[in-house]
């Protein structure tokens, strides 16, 4: 498999998939909006993109399993693809413009290939394992910010799993008081992808799943940054937990990150 050919006809395909989205974006009726969990919700763009991704996916790497947000397909022994069809639905459906495709090739849970297509913007971040990140075909690297004081960073609001709260509200005032500034755009997809192009100096976030960091930070990995759970360590595709930035500023965050939330 050479994973720069299939990253281009990936790239092809979520452009499809992306402009129907674009297309519904004024169409969806609350009739047509489900809730699956709390504060999680789900309408036929969500379920119909994902279907549109897996048909074609599956025609480019035949032997490749699913793991999908709506769970369409189902995953294999080797290759997956991990898929979030619409990270920022909730933005989606009240017409804030921030929400993106994104979708990954696993190895094992080794990641090789990651894209996130941020739709309103038209921003195409891609990555192979090992050949540098894009944007819309030009190389992006992380921020070189020496110093957190320096920094914007961003983050997600917990939406369902309150339990930590507290702790990462005393998280967010240390890191409000002493940064440039915090961001919260509702698609942790977009947040790892700006961090990767140098938007913003870093992100963390708990609550997540692995559709909605596989991607994102293969694209931070390839274009110099850091990548790690809270712990420090790898577990952060199946972990629900991600802390990224570029070499010189994630250490410095992590350990803020670690004081108010172990």
């Amino acid at each position: 498999m050479h994973l720069p050919d299939v990253c281009t006809e990936v790239v092809q395909l979520i452009e499809k998939v992306g402009h129907f989205i674009w297309s519904q974006k004024d169409k969806v009726a609350q009739k047509d909006v489900e809730i699956k969990d709390l504060n999680s919700l789900v309408s036929y763009v969500d379920k119909k993109a994902e279907q549109q991704l897996v048909e074609g996916l599956r025609a480019l790497v035949p032997e490749a399993g699913f793991i999908a947000e709506e769970g369409t397909g189902t995953p294999a022994a080797t290759y997956n693809w991990i898929i979030d069809p619409l990270d920022g639905t909730t933005n989606f459906l009240f017409g804030l413009p921030t929400f993106a495709i994104s979708v990954a090739l696993a190895f094992n849970k080794e990641i090789r290939l990651g894209v996130v297509y941020e739709i309103g913007q038209k921003e195409m971040f891609a990555a192979t394992k090992g050949n540098g990140a894009f944007l819309n075909g030009n190389p992006i690297r992380v921020s070189q910010k020496k110093a957190l004081k320096e920094g914007l960073f961003a983050t997600g609001f917990p939406y369902y799993d309150f339990s930590r709260i507290q702790g990462f509200l005393n998280l967010l005032h240390h890191m409000v008081t002493h940064t440039r500034g915090v961001r919260r755009i509702g698609s942790a997809a977009t947040d790892l992808a700006y961090v990767a192009c140098g938007r913003f100096d870093g992100f963390f976030e708990y609550g997540l799943s692995p559709w909605d960091v596989a991607a994102g930070a293969l694209l931070v990995q390839e274009a110099g940054g850091l990548v790690s759970d809270y712990k420090g360590g790898e577990n952060y595709l199946f972990g629900g937990e991600i802390a990224v930035g570029s070499k010189a500023l994630h250490r410095e965050m992590l350990d803020q990150v670690q004081l108010f939330m172990s």
